[in-house]
């Protein structure tokens, strides 16, 4: 299996702008709000979130790799001395929430009909790479930094997976500061790359290397269009779910693909390196809808058959209203459950 992609090291740099990413509007609306995981994980810690381990509150609990940011007085020498390795010792009242957000970057991604100027809301006419509209991945990276943002300032750990036909790029979760703005570099630099135009999706590729990495429960945001089939996406959640971790599954589409409102007789192109084909838009327009509407109806099926939650993402919308009352209601739901 081949290595991902390093992460990055330093803060990216000065060119890349995130307010481009997550608008300010955005921040506001998420910044009093938690992101928690629902199922009751080893990423639960004390004061922000409440542990099912009462009563056990100094007792250990497991060993983590150190990643850089960490306090180093919770590492334990012994298992240095012994296997030359850097682990740090948890305890039921020290572990946090590790978000993994995973970020869909194959070539349907790039389809946009809203203008970048009018989505950005920082009045650019242009994504860094010159693109005009604005993509589902555009808007997955304003999703994903607004995911990494909520959690980096409950005091989380936070963690970002670029992925298409195999994990492309990866940034090592952590709550040490600079943190965001790598999950931000990554993100925003990540299109300019040509080797990445045009990639298929292999989900379950992805999601075994990222496993191979992430080696302790918490959180994955999986944020994708999902053109891809089905049993990929069954394939790829119940090894999320055989690893222990809780997932949300953030369908991102363009209104464009949801109304297929085209009039004229024209070539059609597919994104991930498919012929191209002259399409009549008005004689396909009503089994095209049908065939969406019942893939879209699967994916959240799918999800949810896994107790997985949901949420579908219109790229014509603002995040920040939609996200903030997802947010709302998965925690008023944990509130509910038996440990929250």
């Amino acid at each position: 299996m081949p290595e991902p992609t390093p992460s990055p090291q330093a803060a990216p740099p000065p060119e890349v702008d995130a307010s481009l990413y997550l608008h300010p509007q955005t921040l506001a609306r998420l910044g009093s709000f938690e992101l928690r995981a629902k199922m009751i994980v080893e990423g639960v810690s004390s004061g922000h979130h409440r542990s099912p381990f009462q009563g056990y509150s100094v007792e250990f609990a497991q060993h983590r790799p150190y990643v850089p940011g960490d306090d180093l007085r919770h590492l334990d020498w012994k298992v240095y001395g012994k296997s030359d390795r850097l682990q740090l010792k948890q305890y039921q009242q020290e572990t946090s929430l590790d978000l993994t957000a995973m970020v869909d970057v194959s070539g349907s991604m790039f389809y946009g009909s809203r203008l970048f100027e009018e989505a950005s809301g920082v009045g650019r006419k242009t994504s860094l790479d010159e693109r005009t509209q604005w993509s589902k991945f555009d808007h997955a990276t304003a999703l994903a930094a607004a995911l990494a943002y909520v959690t980096l300032r409950q005091g989380d750990r936070a963690g970002l997976v670029i992925f298409a036909d195999a994990v492309r790029a990866m940034v090592k979760r952590s709550s040490s500061q600079g943190t965001w703005r790598q999950i931000i570099g990554a993100l925003s630099t990540h299109p300019l790359d040509p080797g990445n135009v045009g990639r298929p999706t292999d989900l379950r590729r992805a999601v075994d290397e990222t496993l191979g990495k992430v080696t302790n429960r918490g959180l994955v945001a999986l944020i994708t269009d999902g053109f891809f089939g089905l049993d990929q996406l069954r394939a790829g959640l119940a090894r999320i779910k055989h690893a222990g971790h809780d997932l949300i599954l953030f369908q991102v589409m363009d209104r464009a693909e949801l109304e297929f409102d085209f009039a004229d007789v024209a070539p059609f192109e597919g994104l991930e390196r498919e012929s191209r084909l002259r399409v009549d838009p008005r004689a396909v327009r009503d089994r095209y809808l049908e065939l969406v509407r019942t893939h879209v109806a699967d994916c959240e099926r799918a999800a949810r058959s896994f107790g997985f939650d949901y949420q579908f993402v219109n790229t014509h919308d603002w995040l920040g209203p939609p996200l903030a009352a997802f947010v709302a209601r998965r925690n008023a739901r944990i509130k509910r459950s038996k440990y929250g």
